[in-house]
């Protein structure tokens, strides 16, 4: 039982209160007033020190400020373990602080400890991802971060996980701390005391997920009477074998009367119906063998019988025209539509999709023109290719675009056939190409330069907008709108252009992800430039707090210190740091809670520069 000078709440006390070595019961945590009471559930072990940590749960009642880092220890044994293991936890994609993930502790563990075992000691990371695991013994520990969403302390592949790659060994240094005291006379006193610091107290982890999943067959319907569609659960290399188990095509495969439209990953299958007759059967049973994973996590091929179904939708009844009975049926057509904005970017070519699969496309009926002197002037098309994410029902033109010049797409009727022999009717549309002048460019110079490297340029959501390598640490974004953004980079290990994530079993760290620290503004006609060392301010400062989603709670009442660019940043208590004192190291009195990432605060950022275009 813990006894404060004012009333206080619990918040989450179940997520965020931990005892540590780990109980198989969770135990009971309530408050009453000044009171926090704690019953333990379980045996107790001889001889063991038990750490009862609060993270941030307990909070004073009136205004709500947070009691950051409280924690209580007993033994069971005549001596009381002492020693610390801190860090932070960091989600390796986006840099976000790890808000509530378990970090757990083995020591001299065995290969398979982490998957077959639970955490020996744990903590749990606050609202800036921190963590310290107290009341360690001597000797080496592996260090693990766990998103435990099944809360037995020990990892499932589907879960968030982060790994230090080597033990590391727990000790602690005498130090002298400095108070600062504020006399009755108004000034300050610098006075000094006996302390303790444990280290290490800089353990980085960022935790990630290794995209496992089960395969089986998650999905099946059909949507349309013109098509069936079928997801998997997880990325094949293989395709489901698909067959007819009634009627006059029993036994024949069902590929051969459709039109296979799959993702990059085959988890995700269309298949459109092509022959007349099979399209006019409401209802297909079709047997679908497909890989499934079993309970020892292998793939075995399974075999599922499954029934298609389309009821058509019922219309409305019009009232009898006896007019419109007279009237031809009207002729169905393509639904053909541009899906390039009319305001057309220099970079893009012309983009087209249709409804429906293309079987045919007649090149001599796309045309395309230019405005000249007011007069339309055919113009060469460089070339008519598909889309590579809609490669069955897609058209991209490509043409030597000229900035601020007025263009025209005609496709004349009949140019395009599909799969069930329907046409376009005559299709035109004009677009303007925007000027230059309209567009801004960005440039970085990054540091160091030697290692394979691509960078994405994000917006205000930390979504990217751009992305593209850095050869030789260079790299520029042309024809950009004018607005704010972001950037973030990776160092491409196996240089493949892809983030890749991590491995346990294989010891495999994530691909490492740096954020440029400030915002970048960019005005039309403007080219700006960049320098940027990813090592030159500690990883846990580089994301701008504009973009961080995982961000601290305040205190009642308390307004944010901003940055230079507007930006808040906090320190490891979650209060604002002061601008005017942004070198301070560790706060008063603190002896052992030092700023994770070097002590030397945010350093200032790179220079930039910014030029306007010569018109």
């Amino acid at each position: 039982e813990a006894v404060f000078d004012e009333n206080i709440q619990l918040k989450d006390a179940f997520d965020k209160v931990i005892v540590s070595p780990v109980q198989t019961t969770a135990p009971s945590v309530r408050s009453n007033g000044r009171r926090v009471t704690v019953e333990l559930r379980d045996t107790l072990l001889p001889n063991t020190t038990y750490t009862i940590d609060f993270a941030d749960a307990i909070q004073d009642l009136n205004e709500g400020n947070i009691l950051d880092g409280f924690a209580l220890d007993f033994s069971t044994g005549p001596d009381i373990d002492t020693l610390r293991i801190s860090g932070l936890v960091l989600e390796a994609r986006n840099l976000e602080p790890a808000q509530g993930m378990t970090v757990g502790l083995y020591r001299e563990p065995a290969d398979t400890t982490f998957a077959t075992t639970r955490f020996e000691r744990i903590a749990r990371t606050n609202q800036l991802g921190q963590f310290t695991v107290r009341n360690l013994k001597e000797g080496r520990y592996a260090v693990y971060a766990l998103n435990d969403v099944n809360r037995d302390n020990r990892w499932d592949r589907t879960e968030d996980v982060a790994f230090l790659g080597h033990l590391v060994t727990p000790y602690a240094e005498s130090i002298t701390v400095s108070d600062t005291v504020r006399l009755e006379n108004g000034t300050d006193s610098i006075s000094s005391r006996p302390g303790t610091a444990f280290f290490p107290n800089d353990v980085l982890l960022t935790w990630f997920n290794e995209g496992y999943r089960a395969q089986y067959l998650k999905d099946y319907k059909r949507p349309e009477r013109r098509k069936i569609f079928v997801q998997m659960g997880a990325p094949a290399d293989s395709l489901p074998q698909i067959s007819f188990v009634e009627g006059p095509l029993k036994g024949r495969d069902f590929g051969e009367m459709t039109l296979l439209e799959r993702n990059s990953t085959n988890d995700s299958l269309t298949y459109w119906i092509r022959d007349p007759e099979l399209l006019a059967v409401d209802s297909l049973m079709l047997s679908v063998r497909h890989l499934n994973t079993d309970s020892l996590e292998r793939l075995v091929w399974q075999t599922d019988t499954l029934r298609f179904y389309w009821r058509e939708p019922k219309k409305k009844e019009k009232k009898k025209d006896t007019d419109a009975d007279t009237l031809p049926p009207p002729v169905e057509l393509i639904d053909l539509s541009m899906t390039s904005n009319t305001a057309h970017n220099v970079y893009q070519p012309i983009a087209f999709k249709t409804a429906t699969p293309i079987g045919s496309l007649d090149t001599a009926a796309v045309h395309l023109e230019k405005m000249v002197d007011t007069v339309w002037t055919a113009v060469p098309i460089v070339a008519l290719r598909p889309d590579s994410l809609y490669p069955l029902a897609s058209l991209l033109i490509d043409f030597d675009t000229q900035p601020g010049a007025r263009y025209r797409v005609t496709i004349d009727s009949l140019g395009i056939t599909d799969i069930y022999g329907l046409h376009n009717k005559t299709f035109r549309q004009e677009l303007g190409v925007r000027n230059l002048e309209e567009y801004s460019s960005l440039k970085f110079t990054v540091s160091p330069d030697t290692v394979p490297l691509v960078v994405e340029l994000l917006n205000d959501s930390d979504v990217p907008v751009r992305t593209a390598p850095a050869p030789g640490g260079k790299v520029t974004f042309k024809y950009l709108d004018p607005g704010t953004y972001y950037a973030r980079l990776w160092i491409d290990a196996n240089d493949n252009g892809v983030w890749d994530t991590g491995n346990i079993r294989d010891s495999i760290q994530p691909e490492e992800v740096y954020y440029y620290p400030k915002r970048i503004d960019l005005k039309a006609n403007w080219d700006v430039e960049n320098t940027w060392n990813i090592y030159e301010q500690p990883l846990d400062r580089q994301k701008p707090s504009k973009i961080k989603k995982n961000k601290p709670a305040r205190k009642a009442g308390q307004t944010s210190g901003d940055n230079e660019d507007g930006d808040i940043e906090y320190d490891e208590w979650g209060e604002p740091i002061d601008p005017t004192r942004r070198n301070a190291s560790s706060r008063p009195g603190s002896g052992n809670r030092n700023s994770f990432g070097g002590l030397g605060g945010r350093q200032q950022s790179t220079g930039n520069a910014a030029t306007p275009r010569n018109r």
